[in-house]
């Protein structure tokens, strides 16, 4: 059974998003092995310069790049990724799995966005959309398109 494991900035505090998360991972299980791992969200200043952005994103880089583990492919959630069809993104993944990857990590960068290091060890770079969405949000949208994604691979109907 494949591992997939959503690495993400911040806490979920909110209800309805732990809520969503609790049911698609539920739904997972039949599977694969999902693990959601936070690091911490940085400190943000009220209109930040740029300065202070790069210093925000260079550091939660780190501690994502610290919980990447060795041997696992990295998809890398960003607004300049490919995008691509729920029927795409399970063969994207079945292709990951058939060609021996045991692991796969989905990366969610904060509010600031996702570091350029974390960007460029990416094996994927991955928009689901033109539009911003918030990334606690986007942990939700992201489980909710893997199950489709193994649905599909698995010719059950929910995709549909």
């Amino acid at each position: 059974m494949i591992g997939i494991t959503i690495l993400a900035v911040g806490k979920m505090k909110e209800k309805f998003l732990t809520d969503a998360m609790d049911e698609y991972s539920k739904r997972l299980s039949a599977y694969c092995k999902l693990d959601v791992v936070e690091v911490r969200d940085e400190k943000t200043p009220d209109n930040p310069t740029e300065t202070e952005k790069n210093a925000i994103l260079d550091r939660e880089g780190q501690q994502i790049l610290q919980k990447i583990p060795k041997g696992a492919k990295v998809v890398s959630l960003c607004v300049e990724g490919k995008q691509m069809s729920s029927h795409r993104f399970a063969d994207v993944i079945s292709g990951m799995a058939v060609n021996g990857c045991s692991k796969i990590v989905f990366v969610i960068g904060g509010s600031m966005g996702l570091s350029e290091k974390v960007k460029e060890i990416s094996d994927l770079r991955l928009s689901f959309s033109e539009m911003t969405f918030p990334h606690m949000l986007m942990r939700v949208i992201l489980a909710e398109q893997l199950y489709r994604g193994f649905t599909i691979m698995n010719g059950k109907t929910y995709h549909k």
